[in-house]
């Protein structure tokens, strides 16, 4: 319990669960654009 006191009180804890939660949504951002692109891609090499 402490650890999480600390983590949420410091300014090093709010700064890690920041970039924690930053690169999370990066991630799932940057997975649906490369689908969405892919799904694209393969639509107009059917049209060709």
């Amino acid at each position: 319990m402490d650890a999480i006191k600390l983590l949420f009180s410091s300014d090093i804890g709010l700064l890690s669960v920041f970039t924690v939660a930053f690169s999370a949504f990066f991630v799932v951002y940057v997975y649906g654009y490369a689908k969405k692109k892919m799904e694209e891609d393969a639509k107009n090499a059917e049209k060709k």
